[in-house]
């Protein structure tokens, strides 16, 4: 029977929940994805739980900020004018944004203060310092 291992394409269902049960992103009301272990689709911590699983198996793992997301960066935290923000969209604290980035990417910040006209965004990951419990079944090695 195959297994997975790092050089793995596979199929999978899975759920990321916060350390309380907040779901933050689940696949298994829908169709699995599809993915290169190694392409940055998952977390490290999250592909190690999936090495050496065949298909049909679960894994229901809890990853540290270190294995998850990784912990908030102080050099992401960059301020813009509040102007700078269109008029029907005033901002908000803990508001998630997404923004235009360098190569027309897409990257996430976080508001985390607005004072004297000007908005502090931390453009570390959202998920950053948080604990993340992790379920995923296997569907397919591809």
């Amino acid at each position: 029977m195959k297994k997975i291992n790092p050089d793995s394409r596979l199929s999978l269902l899975f759920k990321m929940e916060l350390e309380d049960g907040t779901e933050v992103e689940s696949n298994f009301d829908d169709e699995p994805i599809e993915f290169q272990l190694g392409d940055a689709s998952l977390t490290m911590g999250m592909e190690d739980a999936l090495i050496g699983k065949a298909p049909g198996e679960s894994v229901a793992v809890t990853l540290n900020p270190d294995m998850a997301f990784g912990f908030p960066d102080e050099n992401n935290i960059h301020s813009m004018p509040i102007d700078d923000f269109p008029s029907d969209m005033a901002p908000q604290i803990n508001q998630v944004i997404a923004f235009d980035g360098p190569d027309e990417t897409e990257i996430m910040g976080t508001i985390i203060g607005i004072k004297n006209n000007e908005v502090e965004i931390d453009f570390s990951h959202p998920l950053a310092g948080r604990v993340i419990k992790f379920s995923a079944k296997v569907i397919d090695i591809l």
